[in-house]
């Protein structure tokens, strides 16, 4: 039952809400003032309405929310981030938390409101919250910052601590959708003629980016046994990543959509064929120094490759040929771009990039697929002569 204190014309209901794992009885309070003129009556059955609606909303919060966000926090990290969420995620949100434990890590999390989380995602938009350009931080970097916070909430919710999250009335920075800076046609077969007389290794790699759409850590995360030579089919099964604090490790492809199969052509397998015998070569050489990983893309000792070697000798190569550098996603959407062009449905593009969802392939290139819809458009125009003449 509620207990009841009367102190300078207010009234402060407490409520229990069991205990915590140290066994210290939790408290819910909230204050009550009377409304000028109320008579003694009205007060007292104005107050028991008020206890029991109190009541009611304490009903289920288990342990209370009487604890800083900061101290929470770090319970969802080591309850559900380490356990349920992918090691870069987990490191992008501990970089996320500086920041938000400046601004709110002292509030109590039964105290923040939608106000206080709003101030500080306005905060993220000023001039010099951003180090390197002196600017504010961009939209997607603030609607990160909205997602981790509301992260934290919605376990406490679950956790019936609160009851709701002030992240969702938040209002965010509108995003600008931009298009995609691709290569054209013409310079991808420039940029394929240029890499015929490159490393073996680095051939099959962006062959495979071209033909195949894979993204880098899909790429390193190939292994001889995700290649089947007869049927030309490329299996994707893992990826290898790379955090400050775990370094190159193994994980599950980005999303369930991400496992997939993918048939190459006979030019890609004939590459890839050429990269296993020039690989064998190099293992004969080292012998006992060589660290079998079964990958195709490897450090000179057959370890894992470091992600950041692709995109290193792709800038070195395209400053030394003269080529546009775009980074290696940018052959992604050159291949997304061209299966759209060539009349390719989204469902199909979708399964073929590994998106968990046809929705994301049609956000992303929204822009690509109008205009493949423009050009089907003047492909029927061009196909039919209709005239109508006014009639007298």
């Amino acid at each position: 039952m509620p207990t009841i204190t009367q102190r300078n014309g207010t009234y402060r209901i407490r409520v229990s809400c069991g205990y915590d794992s140290n066994g210290k009885q939790i408290m819910q309070s909230k204050t009550w003032k009377p409304a000028p003129g109320m008579t003694k009556k009205q007060i007292e059955k104005e107050l028991q309405r008020q206890a029991v609606l109190f009541e009611e909303e304490c009903d289920g919060l288990s342990l209370g929310g009487n604890i800083k966000f900061a101290d929470f926090a770090e319970q969802w990290f080591t309850e559900y981030a380490e356990k349920r969420l992918k090691a870069r995620t987990i490191a992008r949100s501990r970089q996320l938390s500086v920041r938000t434990y400046e601004a709110i890590g002292h509030l109590r999390m039964d105290k923040i409101t939608t106000r206080h989380v709003q101030k500080f995602i306005n905060n993220l938009s000023e001039n010099g919250i951003n180090q390197k350009t002196g600017k504010g931080l961009a939209p997607k970097t603030i609607l990160h910052y909205r997602c981790f916070i509301s992260g934290i909430f919605e376990y406490a919710i679950r956790m019936k601590m609160i009851r709701d999250n002030p992240c969702r009335g938040v209002i965010l920075p509108q995003i600008e959708h931009k298009e995609h800076d691709c290569y054209t046609l013409e310079e991808m077969q420039h940029f394929l003629d240029l890499l015929q007389n490159e490393p073996l290794k680095y051939q099959a790699f962006f062959v495979l980016a071209v033909y195949g759409g894979f993204r880098r850590g899909e790429l390193l995360g190939l292994e001889w046994k995700d290649i089947d030579f007869e049927t030309g089919v490329v299996n994707i099964r893992r990826t290898s990543l790379y955090t400050k604090e775990k370094g190159i490790f193994t994980d599950t492809p980005k999303t369930k959509g991400s496992m997939r199969s993918v048939k190459m052509p006979p030019e890609v397998i004939s590459i890839l064929k050429r990269h296993r015998s020039d690989q064998s070569k190099e293992i004969f050489k080292l012998g006992d120094q060589w660290h079998y990983t079964d990958r195709l893309f490897t450090a000179w000792d057959g370890k894992p490759m470091n992600p950041n070697n692709p995109y290193d000798w792709l800038e070195l190569f395209c400053k030394r040929t003269g080529m546009r550098f775009l980074g290696i996603h940018s052959f992604r959407h050159f291949n997304a771009s061209v299966l759209i062009t060539s009349g390719i449905d989204a469902r199909t593009v979708s399964a073929s990039l590994g998106h968990s969802n046809t929705s994301t392939t049609l956000n992303i290139y929204a822009h690509t697929f109008a205009e493949a819809q423009a050009k089907a458009s003047e492909a029927i125009s061009s196909a039919l002569n209709m005239t109508f003449q006014k009639k007298a």
